[in-house]
């Protein structure tokens, strides 16, 4: 290699070297100087917020001192406020005591005058109460001898003379008041009875024992005959019921005193009419049919009776024998719908007397229960009824009302009686019964008779079972006033040729 250039390259690096030493030197002291001069920046920066520290806290701590005594100077302002209040009441109940005091003072001042008045009294009376036993002494003396009794004698006479006199006024008014519960009681009876009946009005209709078919020709008749009398055999025998074909027309009756069997017959023989196939297997289904059908029909007419009595709870065995009673009637009269009216009327007049309302149709609905078993099993309807009413855990008023009904045992409660009037006033209703109802119906046609034939009627209808009767006249004939005088004179036609209850 080239020496110069040796020399050169030997010259260039101790240059760098001499050069890169240097530099290091100077970098360190430049970087000790910012050093130096930034931990000074931060002591100064730390001695002025120590400083600001230090004012800030001097200041909230003259703040605080400030606000200390403040409150502490309202704070005494109060308690001396409330210390002076307290003082000002203290001294005013001091003067409301002095003021009591010197009032109870007077007070006793008062008594004291009263009580030495008092005993003054008192010593005046005993006084004269001595005095008056004295002359009292003397004047029974003198009685004894002027009467020839001593004391005891006298007192005996007049015991007895006044407990003579005394039993007498007892009897008498014993009897006044007795009089008079009867003569009330008697009125307010009616007054009840009159208001149940007005209040319940029921329909009736006087049933038989017997069924009528209609049939669409008399050709039927021969078809329900059959072969040598097999359907009409097979018929009676299934339903047991006698059928009647006689030479009415187009007609077929019915005849049995089981009116559920009666009636299963008719809706059988409908069923079978209107079927057209007439053979005794045919007439076995459509007796089923019917069968299941009127044993619905009793379950609903149970049901519908119990809903419109208002009563609940009942069994649903003792509903479904008041179904039953809707095939039974007495003397002509529907049992069920008897029963309905026996319940209603009994409500009303448990209502009128303040009773037990549900408790008087409960025993009204089911008086006569035992009718719908009387004619299936051994016993009156009576004991029939009680037997199933205590089977089926009915009250025991209920029981009661049922066995005692017609009279056959005492009733044992109020409802019970009420019953016994409510059956009696159903029964008894004009109409009610087929023994009644050709007077009944007597009555009212010559009711319309008698108002028809006064002079400007153009017609008349009596209504309300007779109780009232409707009359139309002719306008062009009667006027308004004549109108009170036509009315005057049909009631006094009335009153003179009609029994009226």
């Amino acid at each position: 290699m080239n020496p110069i250039l040796l020399a050169i390259i030997i010259t260039a690096v101790v240059s760098a070297v001499v050069f890169g030493v240097v530099g290091f030197i100077l970098g360190q002291n430049h970087r000790k100087r910012v050093a130096e001069s930034a931990i000074g920046s931060a002591t100064q920066e730390a001695t002025r917020i120590v400083n600001n520290a230090i004012s800030e806290a001097e200041t909230k701590k003259k703040e605080a001192i400030l606000e200390a005594k403040d409150e502490a100077h309202r704070l005494r302002t109060e308690a001396d406020k409330e210390i002076r209040e307290r003082r000002n009441e203290v001294q005013r109940q001091e003067r409301r005591i002095i003021q009591k005091e010197e009032s109870l003072d007077k007070k006793m001042e008062t008594l004291e005058k009263k009580e030495d008045a008092l005993n003054s009294k008192t010593k005046q009376c005993e006084e004269r109460m001595a005095e008056a036993e004295s002359i009292k002494r003397s004047q029974l003396e003198m009685l004894e001898k002027i009467s020839g009794y001593t004391k005891e004698q006298a007192k005996v006479v007049l015991l007895e003379k006044l407990d003579g006199e005394l039993t007498r006024e007892k009897a008498v008014k014993i009897m006044e008041v007795e009089q008079k519960i009867k003569d009330e009681s008697d009125t307010i009876a009616k007054e009840i009875i009159a208001t149940a009946i007005q209040r319940c009005a029921a329909d009736h209709a006087a049933e038989t024992t017997v069924s009528v078919v209609d049939l669409p020709s008399d050709e039927m008749k021969g078809r329900i005959i059959g072969r040598e009398g097999r359907n009409i055999r097979t018929l009676e025998t299934i339903t047991g019921v006698d059928l009647i074909i006689d030479d009415t027309p187009e007609t077929i009756t019915l005849s049995s005193f089981d009116p559920i069997r009666r009636e299963v017959a008719r809706l059988t023989l409908e069923k079978l009419i209107a079927d057209g196939r007439i053979h005794p297997a045919r007439i076995e289904e459509m007796h089923e049919k019917s069968k299941k059908e009127v044993e619905h029909a009793i379950r609903q007419a149970g049901e519908r009776a119990v809903v419109d009595a208002g009563v609940n709870g009942v069994h649903h065995e003792l509903v479904k024998l008041l179904g039953k009673l809707r095939y039974r009637t007495s003397y002509g009269q529907n049992v069920l719908n008897h029963s309905l009216e026996v319940s209603y009327i009994a409500g009303l007049m448990a209502s009128e007397l303040g009773v037990d309302v549900k408790l008087a149709r409960r025993a009204g609905l089911l008086h006569d229960i035992g009718k719908a078993l009387d004619h299936e099993l051994e016993g009156s309807h009576i004991d029939l009824g009680v037997e199933y009413a205590k089977k089926y855990k009915e009250n025991d008023i209920v029981v009661n009302a049922i066995q005692a009904h017609h009279g056959d045992v005492e009733p044992k409660s109020v409802i019970a009686c009420l019953v016994q009037a409510a059956d009696a006033i159903s029964a008894a209703r004009p109409g009610a019964r087929r023994e009644n109802l050709q007077n009944y119906i007597k009555r009212l046609e010559k009711l319309e008779e008698i108002t028809k034939g006064f002079k400007g009627v153009e017609n008349s209808y009596a209504i309300q079972a007779g109780r009232e009767v409707r009359i139309i006249v002719k306008p062009d004939a009667v006027s308004d006033d004549q109108m009170v005088l036509l009315a005057r004179d049909i009631v006094k036609k009335i009153e003179e040729e009609i029994e009226y209850p």
